[in-house]
């Protein structure tokens, strides 16, 4: 379990935080010509080799995980325009950890044995704070894109990028309440918010963002919830 949890947090760190948007458009757009493909692969090759400690005794699972990583986003990129952007990106999601899966199982049983979580807290916690981060932001981004108002007025004067870092912060603060106990200054937080969206949403007027910024709030904070309670749960097995 511990060499499952390493090789998924080099994968989130790779994917989630050490991937500009500008690399996912460029692959998009050029698809396999494009090289910020094979930066990022060669990315996750430096973060694997790092958490396996470059021991060559993983040969066999780093080339599988590695090779299959370029293969898997490069026809993501290819399928991009052509198949809705929702389902490839929990399609191409599925595959990386299928692929995980199927190299840890090169070294340990297949199966997740959830009980045998005798040591690797800092493991957890660690994959457990950049899932709830930067990993969640882009699931919430995508699953509420459906829904997302035409915001091209007077009204998106935001900062550049500021709703992102307000949602990783949120997640961040309402899983640290969770996993202390203080649930509490959930409900602080959750009215600190609502207060000043309030003058927001009185002034646009708009019951479409109104609800779009509601949806998003609740995947949010559920999302960070969810997330501590299964941390908690994980970590009364890990010694």
């Amino acid at each position: 379990m511990i060499l499952f949890l390493k090789i998924l947090l080099a994968h989130l760190v790779g994917d989630f935080i050490l991937q500009p948007e500008s690399w996912v458009s460029d692959k998009n757009i050029r698809k396999i010509r494009s090289p910020k493909l094979f930066m990022h692969t060669g990315i996750h090759a430096i973060l694997l080799a790092l958490v396996l400690g470059f021991n060559p005794f993983f040969w066999k699972g780093f080339t599988l995980i590695i090779v299959s990583h370029l293969v898997i986003d490069a026809t993501k990129a290819w399928l991009t325009g052509k198949r809705p952007g929702t389902h490839l990106f929990f399609i191409d999601q599925a595959a990386h950890l299928l692929i995980i899966l199927i190299a840890v199982s090169f070294y340990e049983p297949l199966a997740i044995n959830f009980g045998g979580l005798l040591s690797g807290t800092s493991l957890l916690l660690a994959t457990a704070i950049v899932f709830v981060t930067f990993a969640a932001a882009v699931v919430i981004k995508i699953i509420i894109a459906p829904w997302n108002p035409d915001k091209a007025d007077d009204r998106d004067n935001s900062l550049s990028r500021a709703g992102r870092f307000i949602g990783i912060l949120e997640r961040l603060f309402v899983f640290v309440f969770v996993v202390t106990g203080h649930w509490q200054a959930i409900g602080f937080l959750l009215a600190a918010k609502s207060v000043f969206r309030f003058g927001d949403l009185k002034e646009s007027k708009d019951r479409k963002l109104t609800e779009y910024i509601l949806i998003g709030t609740l995947l949010s904070f559920g999302t960070a919830i969810l997330t501590g309670l299964f941390y908690l749960k994980l970590v009364t097995q890990v010694t």
